[in-house]
């Protein structure tokens, strides 16, 4: 399903003059998927806090969500096409209201460890290269039908992300990008052995590939750990005794 997306947003991007390169392409689609994300992510922890009889608050403002600018829903599911923003008006928003919000983070954020601290560092670097609106639409709506719900989807997206920073070191002079392939991150993280409480460090986080197979590990031996707990096995002593008494 990420695969074809991608390849729809691709061909988006190949129509617009402000992108020439992978790069460009691996860029715009990452502010998008961003996004996307954490909307998603956030209407989850909204729908726990409801469940818990808790406030949740919101970390960006009404209008500025993904579910709000990018992909307003009518009552059956369905993208509301006499709220969307199109054509010029899309730009604008994007240019002049969207980006500068996302980038006022950094100055609002408490300190440099807050997520707030982070969406406003991410915004700060980038830029929207979208020219036409209706380019901009189209991608908006190919984003907006993934779903990032089972860890499957997200470790799909990850690969699916790596293959694009490797095809942006292919680009040439510009694309001096690289990555670490999937085999080596999960022999590197078997070699370290993460455990349950330590502070796992991705300095570089292209694709998230360490955190998500430290992820995967430290859940694994989490469920080895309680099912051993529940089994409770006889000591293997004991085992011998019974079956060779003295």
């Amino acid at each position: 399903m990420f695969e074809q997306t991608f390849r729809n947003i691709d061909d988006v991007l190949w129509k617009e003059a402000g992108c020439a390169t992978e790069m460009d392409y691996t860029e715009q689609t990452s502010w998008l998927l961003f996004l996307k994300y954490l909307d998603d992510l956030e209407q989850e922890r909204a729908l726990e806090a409801e469940l818990l009889g808790k406030d949740y608050t919101y970390l960006l403002e009404g209008g500025y969500r993904w579910s709000s600018w990018a992909a307003p829903k009518t009552a059956d599911g369905e993208i509301d096409h006499d709220k969307v923003l199109i054509g010029d008006d899309l730009i604008d928003f994007v240019n002049t209201a969207l980006f500068p919000y996302l980038q006022g983070f950094k100055q609002r954020a408490s300190s440099p460890n807050t997520i707030e601290y982070k969406i406003g560092e991410i915004f700060g670097e980038i830029k929207n290269k979208f020219q036409s609106g209706y380019s901009l639409r189209d991608a908006l709506e190919y984003i907006d039908e993934l779903r990032f719900g089972s860890q499957e989807e997200k470790h799909e997206l990850s690969h699916l992300y790596e293959a694009k920073i490797k095809n942006m070191g292919n680009a040439g002079r510009n694309g001096g990008e690289y990555y670490t392939p999937r085999s080596l991150i999960r022999a590197m993280v078997q070699v370290v052995r993460p455990q349950l409480g330590e502070t796992i460090y991705d300095g570089a986080c292209g694709s998230a590939g360490f955190l998500c197979d430290s992820y995967e590990y430290l859940r694994r031996g989490q469920l080895t750990t309680q099912h051993s707990k529940i089994c409770k096995p006889v000591p293997l002593r004991a085992k011998r005794r019974r079956a060779w008494p003295m």
